[in-house]
């Protein structure tokens, strides 16, 4: 499991473009933080519950539907996951 409540916004990034790129075959070089998810990456619906499915399993906390539906760019997965970390395990 990853404990993202020791990493640091960068590192988040870092293991956010490192997880699309392994789930979703994207080239690390096109991915920016100011990625959008649907736009310039290609990720519809079905990825992005995918992706959410695959964030819970890996640090063990959830994405709230509201947080998820605010989501747009790569910035949004990172501050997401960021205030994640400051909440409990559910």
């Amino acid at each position: 499991m990853v404990v993202i409540n020791t990493m640091s916004r960068d590192e988040l990034y870092g293991w956010i473009v490192n997880l699309l790129t392994e789930m979703f075959e994207l080239d690390k070089e096109k991915i920016s933080i100011d990625s959008n998810l649907y736009a310039d990456l290609d990720i519809d619906s079905i990825d992005a519950v995918d992706l959410v499915v695959k964030l819970k399993q890996m640090t063990g906390k959830r994405l709230q539907p509201e947080v998820f539906k605010n989501i747009r760019t790569i910035g949004d997965v990172v501050d997401a996951l960021s205030g994640l970390s400051q909440e409990q395990t559910v």
